[in-house]
């Protein structure tokens, strides 16, 4: 396995170095946000979940009325696959109003074994709930804002107090009785692959919870494409002792031997 040397991008089944792509400049996409995307993790060149991300991919663009070839952007994919080789990083897929398709291999970025969160009260809107659109603005915004208050990432609380996720992650912790609890998707969050096998994985309890149980955590971790298992250290100035923890721990085994069965 290799690390991506140089980063491959596809624009409508056109493969160069990325630094070389090029789209119209006038699309909505960029002008207005106005798109989808997805970011796969490789593996030694292979793609974890690629059907259940281009799944998700399809329900994204059908939620804002975007139109695009699948098929078409499958064999893209293999083809940019094919040149790229066998390197570890992640593959992002972007679709945008005015039509393109994209696909990009890209180095991994780098995640420490612990993270420190803090709490970013957010209301989101109804009509992008479970929508990977390319509008991430208010998204990166909150990670700036916890990164000021001396944290490395954010974690999103609606205004009534109801646990949402990171900005780029789902979240699990274990709650002061024990038990494993993460949000339910119906609280308005993201449908998580990596999230999806956890919860298959383990016993988690979904709901809607309230901040106060997740700064009581024992322990927490957050779950993500790139990230894989990514244990918490903090969680708006408290420490959590154990970090990695038991239940970090159980989790990491678990989605190892996901990717061993899936792979």
């Amino acid at each position: 396995m290799t690390n991506v040397a140089t980063e491959l991008a596809s624009v409508d089944g056109k493969v160069s170095p990325t630094a070389e792509a090029t789209i119209p400049l006038r699309d909505d996409g960029l002008y207005r946000g106005d798109g989808a995307f997805e970011v796969i993790r490789l593996y030694g060149g292979r793609p974890f979940a690629l059907a259940d991300h281009l799944d998700r991919l399809e329900r994204s663009t059908a939620a804002i009325q975007l139109e695009f070839d699948r098929a078409a952007l499958e064999g893209e994919i293999e083809a940019l696959l094919a040149e790229a080789g066998e390197v570890d990083g992640q593959l992002r897929l972007i679709v945008t109003r005015g039509g393109r398709r994209i696909a990009a291999t890209e180095p991994l970025p780098p995640h420490a074994e612990t993270l420190r969160l803090a709490t970013v009260t957010y209301c989101p809107s109804v009509i992008l709930n479970g929508v990977k659109s390319l509008s991430y603005a208010a998204n990166m915004q909150a990670t700036r804002l916890a990164r000021a208050r001396g944290a490395d990432e954010a974690v999103l609380v609606q205004p009534d107090g109801t646990v949402l996720e990171p900005p780029t992650s789902a979240i699990f912790w274990v709650s002061p009785q024990g038990a494993l609890h993460t949000p339910a998707l119906e609280a308005g969050v993201l449908e998580s692959i990596t999230r999806d096998r956890l919860v298959q994985a383990l016993h988690v309890k979904e709901g809607a919870w309230p901040v106060a149980d997740l700064r009581a955590a024992q322990e927490a971790f957050l779950a993500s494409t790139t990230r894989e298992i990514q244990a918490v250290a903090a969680i708006d100035g408290t420490e959590l002792s154990e970090a990695p923890g038991p239940r970090t721990r159980e989790a990491q085994e678990a989605f190892a031997a996901t990717l061993g069965r899936e792979l």
